[in-house]
């Protein structure tokens, strides 16, 4: 039983018991309740506290955007929505040693150039490490901006929130990056840091840091083991944008990739490359995933799949052998397993092919995650290329989403898909019929319709 004001909280979902459970009923994870101390509750009869906000009618708002701050990077920019709103509080996820404090570090010294004054608080290194880390990213051959001598850079060390609100107003900080939101902690909380109220109370302090004095908030987080932030799911709701920051730990290539944003597209991804001068903007992403690619390879096909508003070109590789045991095998890296199976079970109603006892690998190349239907054609085609040991004619993009009858579906943003197809040298797109006609598209590439699985094999293999 708990103690006299104090609860037990599933560390995994925030569900409270008054006592200590060993499985979570809510969640179902095991061991993950710790006790807490609970918040006095408010006498009866006492009136709430006078907010300083007031009622304002929608006519007297102005909806025009607010001014957004360019970070100096392209592509967390292009995350962002177009830059840093004034008042936001940023939420940067990702595993241990992904490039988080890195970025982070970059992002600060290019508002700094630009004449703003950041405030950089870290409650797991102290500020030699992170000026050392800070002084391996600079790049002498840059030339500072005309405001550089106004912008400042402070560095400190520090968990305690209200010591971190003092400094931001002491400093006068136009932005503030916390390192991390679990090592931080409040006084008003007994509980330890990184528990589900603290990393709930800090947020929402320093939401309202944001709000009222307008100052951009970057937070960074820990994922647990199985890829989600840790903490409260509200932590998520609190925050305006959330970040994950992907890569595999074999490649170079890292993503930043935007789960939520009030003030931009979802599912917006940036692309970056780990050099030692830290983290540099890829160029051109869809050549970053095609760089290794066999272009006369049986069980290849490339595919555009769009992430936000961006267009990516990518490979997606299959590999259909004999199956050596009673039951055939299905494995896919980058392509959603339930899907495979699906696809692979319509080939066999609908095309005859025999794969019931064959082994199916699939794999996105460069650790890439596709997970919109409009991949089906291409998932398709490198099955049907190395089931028949014949690669796929020509310089083919395909599009498409696969019903269960073996229609082919017409898919989002169509033209833009083309367009970038046609931009990296490519001389054929597959699409389905129901996406024609297409507006304006470019004179470089064929576009060829298709309505049915039968078709796109006739079509591909000629």
């Amino acid at each position: 039983m708990s103690r006299a004001g104090s609860v037990f909280e599933c560390q995994s979902c925030g569900y409270a018991s008054p006592k200590w459970l060993g499985r979570c009923p809510d969640c179902g994870s095991w061991n993950s309740f710790v006790e807490e101390k609970r918040l006095p509750e408010p006498k009866k009869g006492t009136p709430p506290p006078r907010s300083a906000a007031q009622p304002t009618r929608i006519e007297e708002i102005s909806s025009r955007d607010a001014p957004r701050v360019p970070t100096g990077d392209a592509e967390f920019d292009r995350v962002l929505g177009g830059g840093i709103v004034p008042g936001s509080l940023v939420l940067l996820g990702g595993e241990p040693g992904v490039g988080k404090s890195t970025l982070l570090v970059e992002i600060s010294r290019s508002l700094q150039a630009q004449g703003r004054r950041v405030l950089y608080v870290s409650g797991e290194e102290s500020p030699q490490q992170i000026k050392l880390r800070a002084d391996r990213l600079h790049d002498p051959a840059v030339a500072p901006g005309p405001d550089a001598a106004r912008g400042e850079l402070f560095l400190m060390s520090e968990a305690n929130l209200e010591r971190v609100v003092s400094a931001v107003e002491e400093v006068s900080a136009s932005d503030l990056v916390i390192d991390s939101i679990q090592t931080t902690f409040s006084e008003e909380l007994d509980s330890a840091p990184g528990s589900i109220s603290q990393v709930r109370h800090v947020a929402t302090r320093l939401l309202d840091l944001a709000k009222s004095r307008a100052i951009p908030v970057f937070l960074i987080g820990h994922i647990t083991k199985d890829g989600s932030l840790a903490g409260p799911k509200s932590l998520e709701h609190i925050v305006d944008v959330v970040l994950y920051f992907e890569g595999e730990r074999h490649h170079n290539h890292r993503i930043v990739r935007a789960v939520k944003n009030r003030f931009g597209a979802s599912n917006e991804i940036g692309v970056f490359e780990m050099t030692a001068r830290g983290l540099v903007a890829a160029r051109n992403p869809s050549d970053l995933f095609l760089r290794e690619r066999e272009v006369h390879s049986a069980g290849s096909a490339v595919i555009c799949a769009l992430h936000g508003t961006r267009p990516l070109l990518v490979e997606v590789q299959a590999l259909v052998t004999s199956g050596q045991y009673g039951t055939a095998r299905r494995m896919a890296a980058g392509i959603d397993y339930n899907r495979l199976t699906v696809l692979v079970a319509m080939l066999e109603k609908r095309l005859g092919c025999h794969l019931l006892g064959c082994d199916v690998y699939v794999n996105a190349a460069g650790g890439m995650e596709v997970d919109e239907p409009a991949a089906d054609l291409g998932i398709v085609a490198a099955i049907l290329s190395s089931f028949r040991n014949h690669p796929i004619l020509g310089s083919t993009v395909l599009v498409g989403e696969l019903g269960l009858g073996g229609e082919a579906r017409p898919v989002a943003s169509a033209a833009v898909r083309v367009r970038e197809a046609a931009s990296l040298g490519f001389r054929r797109c597959i699409l389905p019929a129901g996406n024609f006609p297409l507006l304006d598209p470019p004179a470089a590439i064929e576009v060829l319709p298709i309505r049915s699985v039968a078709d796109l094999s006739d079509l591909v293999f000629g």
